[in-house]
């Protein structure tokens, strides 16, 4: 009797881990979705911020060398 309650419980801890195990896994897809646009929008954010002062310096130096290029 008391191997019938262990087969039951056995059967019922393998379907509770397999339903645990896809839902980790559903839970882990979202969030790696979810960095990944993140990560998307702050290198859109960091290219306008500092891309345009990077641009800034170049033609400042430029043009302290009265237009021409520093060779």
């Amino acid at each position: 009797m008391g191997s019938i309650f262990s087969a039951i419980g056995n059967g019922i801890n393998a379907i509770v881990s397999a339903i645990a195990a896809v839902v980790m896994t559903i839970v882990g897809a979202i969030t790696t979705v979810i960095v990944t646009i993140f990560d998307v929008i702050i290198d859109i954010l960091c290219c306008n911020c500092f891309g345009s002062r990077r641009s800034r310096r170049r033609t400042g130096r430029r043009s302290r060398m009265g237009g021409r290029g520093v060779y």
